[in-house]
């Protein structure tokens, strides 16, 4: 049985990489593996485990065919590694940091794929933000708007699963496993 694709997605300063770190070992215990994705954002950058590549890189393994997922968001390009197919074909389930924009692609490509949206505060996303100190003034305003935009449109047509972390990290952790438990393991009974 192939494996589950378990597709995280959440405004930035949500608290995904946190989420994902924090929620790590879980989840490999649940055989779930936590795939890296391509940035064109310097390695050196604060933030997420993730493989930082120039521009000019990204568009030589996007033609060479190393994603099996790929989209621009924030000016940035983000690339999933095509050995994530690779594992869900081994069965073993697969966590990735994705992105509201690309949901409806990723979901042609992954039907079965388990969205999982991580909510948080406006007030508590604007200080996260601000406390990271990679964006403007302006470009957290329009992070917060573009946030509400999406929030707005929650109830479409795309079943989203809600974890809200606004509070403490450990109880974000337990929603996921939970939801993971729930929607990729196999009735037990």
């Amino acid at each position: 049985m192939d494996g589950r694709l378990i597709y995280l997605m959440g405004p930035s300063g949500s608290g995904k990489d946190s989420l994902i770190e924090a929620a790590r070992e879980p989840l490999r215990a649940m055989n779930c593996e936590i795939i890296r994705r391509v940035i064109t954002r310097s390695a050196e950058s604060v933030g997420e485990d993730a493989v930082g590549v120039t521009p000019q890189e990204f568009d030589q393994r996007q033609r060479d065919g190393d994603f099996a997922l790929a989209w621009h968001a924030n000016g940035l390009a983000y690339g999933i590694p095509i050995e994530m197919d690779e594992w869900l074909r081994a069965g073993r389930h697969v966590l990735v940091n994705g992105s509201r924009a690309n949901l409806r692609d990723a979901l042609t490509h992954y039907p079965t794929l388990i969205p999982v949206l991580l909510t948080v505060k406006d007030e508590v996303l604007r200080e996260r933000l601000m406390r990271r100190g990679r964006e403007t003034f302006e470009q957290i305003d329009a992070r917060l708007a573009r946030n509400a935009l999406f929030k707005d449109r929650r109830t479409s047509d795309l079943p989203v699963h809600l974890i809200d972390n606004s509070g403490a990290l450990v109880d974000a952790v337990n929603q996921l496993l939970d939801l993971i438990r729930l929607n990729a393991t196999p009735d037990r009974t």
